[in-house]
């Protein structure tokens, strides 16, 4: 799966990549990201992809009452069943990119996985990329606030991956930059996963 993301490049680096700006700038800060404590992250969007923008980890549907428990359910959307499961179908259309230059996974050394080994992925260069997700707008009902949400979508973990993660054997969809924006205006997905490297860490 995938909860450990990390972005270290500057607003202009990101603007300048994406070609896109930011909405409001002050309100990101390079990071890495924990999705357990369901951070803010840069996303460009299907509904403004010439902005990016600050939305929480975690996708909320529509239907959902108690925010607590579902977010921690949808960090991440299997692609297998996204079109079946009840909190992602209605969003197939709610396509974003969430920005990063990396994410960590950790490899078993043992088979209860009491020994672990770190690793940090990236593409060369350390170059910024899109995980593909879905996104969605929640209000709440009883104060009115809407929280602006995505969850970043998995695959089965490519051979280097598999050696890696290899408890669960997922990992998160990255988009190629010439499909981008074929993805958010609904297109075929197409991956880039096969250009990863992996650094012990």
């Amino acid at each position: 799966m995938c909860f450990h993301t990390q972005q270290t490049k500057s607003t202009t680096d990101l603007e300048h990549r994406f070609k896109a700006r930011f909405a409001y700038p002050e309100t990101y800060t390079p990071a890495v990201y924990n999705a357990f404590a369901y951070p803010s992250l840069p996303v460009i969007t299907s509904e403004d992809v010439h902005a990016i923008q600050m939305y929480r980890w975690g996708l909320i549907p529509a239907w959902a009452e108690d925010v607590s428990v579902i977010k921690f359910n949808t960090l991440n959307a299997r692609i297998e069943g996204i079109r079946e499961k009840p909190s992602f179908r209605d969003y197939i259309q709610n396509r974003c990119l969430v920005l990063a230059d990396g994410f960590y996974e950790w490899q078993w050394l043992d088979r209860t996985g009491k020994k672990k080994q770190r690793y940090l992925l990236q593409l060369p260069d350390a170059e910024p990329f899109g995980f593909a997700g879905l996104f969605n707008h929640w209000m709440d009902k009883s104060t009115g606030e809407v929280l602006h949400t995505f969850t970043i979508i998995t695959t089965e973990a490519n051979e280097l991956m598999a050696t890696i993660h290899n408890s669960k054997k997922r990992m998160p969809v990255i988009v190629r930059p010439s499909e981008e924006q074929t993805w958010l205006s609904g297109g075929k997905l197409y991956i880039q996963n096969d250009r990863l490297e992996a650094i012990p860490c």
